[in-house]
């Protein structure tokens, strides 16, 4: 393979992104993701208590619609035409 060349990407200036001085800077998708999902969970699992009303019900069931929400939006933001 001698004649393929090696695309090497250039170097980020720490102007622009400060913590590329001290190494990687990336993110975690797929971790994020299963944390929300996790969390979901937890607070829907929550809503077996001792509850005097149901003020924390909702609170709870609202929450976890949320997370969901927002997963689900991220879930379709991240399907691109290529990748389905």
């Amino acid at each position: 393979m001698a004649g393929k060349a090696v695309e090497k990407r250039p170097e980020v200036d720490p102007r622009d992104e400060p913590s590329a001085e001290w190494g990687w800077h990336g993110s975690f998708p797929k971790a994020t993701r299963i944390a929300g999902w996790v969390s979901a969970v937890i607070l829907l699992l929550m809503l077996k208590g001792n509850h005097e009303n149901n003020t924390e019900n909702v609170w709870l069931v609202g929450l976890a619609a949320f997370i969901v929400l927002l997963l689900l939006l991220d879930l379709r933001k991240s399907r691109t035409a290529w990748r389905k």
